[in-house]
């Protein structure tokens, strides 16, 4: 029976925990014996992985196990439905890519010599993983690497919402690879664009300014990456309301943004035009001609869409 919780003496399970006996028990007492499957309690937990759990039965019977001796109820009624990481890894989700670029410094026109690759994308697995009891997880990450794919209906709901991420994804210049499906979701990416795009960058701008804020008030210093970060966001925004478009390359500003992510300007100046940008994204708000909400209906097609060509292929394992 596998658990996802490691045999670990830094993980102790806590005083009131229902667990269940691995094995049968023998009850010195009485000279019987508690089956495997047995119901217990944790009503004494040890200081550390190497000493005995005290667990009452429903009787009122108490054993002292070791912590191999039983696994939690919990995890017992879940099965493995409960684990569904550790049953997805024998299959190879990355071969369901069907949509990958570059985002970070190198789209944004930002890198130098030593700069990341910063790899993005979608996948949509074969629907036999998708309606399965396990299911598929919402995204495949590879820290190592710089890699982040997205499930595609968990990609299409943050591009409705506007998500600055997702959607640097379908405007990126630098795409490595794409299918039919990802030429559907690039062809369509406008239906994403709405005036949402000024309340969500709004709400990322508001977060990483006070972030910034703090950093300048307990350090008395802020993180210029940051604070770049914050300008490129506000630019790209007003972009988006006038020109409807995500101007991901902004080679343009290229020399004024590394000035700030290298500390070469002070933080008067950066707020400067941090509020500037504010007032010209108030009045691009204020004239734009993109729709109140991102067209819902049209983003549905296009999943129902890709979930339908999924339906037939065969999982590769």
């Amino acid at each position: 029976m596998h658990e996802t919780l490691k045999l670990s003496a830094s993980l102790i399970v806590p005083v009131g925990t229902q667990v269940v006996l691995r094995s049968s028990i023998p009850d010195v007492a009485s000279l019987d014996r508690f089956p495997k499957g047995t119901v217990a309690e944790v009503v004494r937990a040890p200081g550390d992985g190497s000493h005995t759990y005290a667990v009452r039965c429903i009787d009122g019977s108490q054993l002292n196990l070791h912590r191999q001796e039983f696994s939690i109820l919990k995890q017992v009624k879940a099965g493995p439905v409960g684990d569904s990481a550790h049953l997805l890894a024998e299959y190879d989700l990355h071969q369901y890519v069907v949509y990958q670029c570059v985002v970070g410094s190198r789209a944004y026109g930002l890198s130098r010599e030593d700069s990341d690759v910063d790899r993005r994308g979608v996948y949509l697995p074969p629907a036999d993983l998708e309606w399965s009891l396990y299911g598929v997880p919402e995204q495949l990450e590879n820290s190592a690497t710089d890699e982040c794919y997205w499930e595609m209906k968990k990609f299409i709901v943050l591009a409705l919402k506007a998500n600055p991420n997702i959607l640097e994804c379908l405007f990126t210049p630098i795409v490595e690879k794409t299918s039919e499906i990802g030429e559907m979701l690039q062809n369509r990416r406008e239906i994403f664009l709405s005036k949402l795009v000024y309340q969500t960058y709004n709400g990322y701008v508001m977060s990483q300014f006070k972030k910034l804020e703090q950093d300048l008030r307990n350090n008395g210093e802020i993180k210029w990456k940051h604070a770049m970060h914050l300008i490129r966001l506000l630019l790209q925004g007003v972009s988006i309301l006038t020109e409807q478009h995500v101007p991901v390359n902004v080679v343009s500003h290229r020399e004024a943004l590394l000035a700030i992510r290298d500390g070469h300007e002070p933080w008067e100046s950066v707020n400067r035009w941090r509020l500037s940008l504010h007032r010209e994204f108030e009045n691009a708000f204020r004239q734009t001609t993109l729709p109140d909400s991102p067209d819902y209906a049209a983003a549905n097609r296009i999943l129902i869409d890709a979930r339908r060509k999924m339906v037939e292929v065969r999982i590769d394992s």
